[in-house]
């Protein structure tokens, strides 16, 4: 461990672009093709405001943050992995046809033990200045 885990703590932040190209991708490696993830008049059609991420694929962005920490100097212990996550879905992330959805991430210590090698971080993912991710908590643990 390079440093003491404090409470509080943000331990990793980024910003990133959903595009619909993510979108196609995404549906390809999941097997998801509901057109609500990629056409504009299905999703209207089912009184959606526009093509919507899916799910899995912003929670699953989320996340990499906490992995990409948890890999670095900066992380907690060698041998540092995700034991547990959760989120609920509060708000779809409507990704626009041309500038596509702008996710920021910041990945904050909401409880540590350091005796059992574990950690609790607090997930704060917004889209268009609000909350996509409720209650969006990581359990991670190192060796």
């Amino acid at each position: 461990m390079s440093a003491a885990l404090e409470v509080g703590a943000v331990v990793a932040e980024k910003t990133l672009t959903l595009t619909r190209d993510s979108l196609v991708r995404y549906a390809g490696a999941s097997g998801d093709f509901n057109p609500i993830h990629y056409r504009d008049d299905v999703a209207t059609s089912v009184g959606l405001p526009g093509v919507l991420a899916h799910g899995m694929l912003t929670m699953g962005v989320a996340v990499q943050p906490v992995v990409d920490w948890l890999a670095s100097e900066s992380g907690p212990g060698v041998g540092g992995w995700v034991a547990d996550y959760q989120v609920r879905f509060t708000r779809p992330v409507v990704v626009d046809p041309e500038t596509g959805a702008e996710l920021t991430i910041s990945a904050k210590l909401g409880q540590v033990d350091e005796a059992a090698k574990t950690a609790r971080v607090d997930l704060t993912v917004t889209f268009d200045g609000q909350t996509v991710l409720g209650k969006a908590q990581v359990r991670v643990a190192w060796a």
